[in-house]
Parts: C-alpha cells; sequence; structure tokens
C-alpha cells in the first residue's frame, strides 16, 4: 500500500512570504526526503462544506508507511521537520499521514 503525508496550510498574515519561503527553503528540503516517490502541490482550493479553504496543500508519497517513517527519522527528515515548524509561524498548519488502497 502507498503511504501519503498530506499538509493544509492555512492563510497565512503574508501569502508572499510563505510562498518565498515554501518555494525556496522548504521544498528544496522535502525534495531530499529519501525513497520519496511524489510531491504534488495544489492551489486555488475550494472548500465544499464550509469553512476555510487552505492556501496551499502538498501531497507526498512513499511506496509504504515504513518507508515514509523512515525517511521522516533520517537527516534529511530531521531538517525538514525543524523547517516546518518555521513555517508554522508563517501560517496554521494540518497534517496526516495515511496508507492509500483500491476500495
Amino acid at each position: 500500500m502507498t503511504a501519503r503525508f498530506l499538509v493544509l496550510y492555512g492563510t497565512p498574515p503574508d501569502p508572499a512570504a510563505f510562498d518565498r519561503h515554501y518555494r525556496e527553503v522548504h521544498l528544496p528540503l522535502a525534495r531530499k526526503l529519501p525513497g520519496l516517490r511524489r510531491y504534488t502541490l495544489g492551489r486555488e482550493a475550494t472548500a465544499v462544506r464550509g469553512g476555510e479553504p487552505p492556501h496551499l496543500v502538498a501531497e507526498l508519497e512513499w511506496d509504504t508507511m515504513e518507508e515514509l517513517r523512515t525517511s521522516f527519522a533520517s537527516p534529511e527528515g530531521r531538517a525538514c521537520a525543524e523547517d516546518a515548524e518555521r513555517l508554522q509561524m508563517l501560517a496554521a498548519v494540518r497534517s496526516m499521514v495515511f496508507t492509500v488502497g483500491e476500495a
């Protein structure tokens, strides 16, 4: 089963500063995560059943949950997590991990 890490970033007070940091600092760190199979970004989200839509949606994918966990335990994963703490100062962040299978 594929393992995914989903991150929803709320609308930041300064979208330009958030986007710049994400693009110039966070994204290069995240792309170095060991075993990362895919990294997608979603913009212009629309809330279907109320609530505020996220400013940015990031979805990262590994082959297995074990690979995902190993990736975040690596030096690259720790560096990415440290920068994620900085991003939380720029925008509200919600995240989750899950496995994906056929319905």
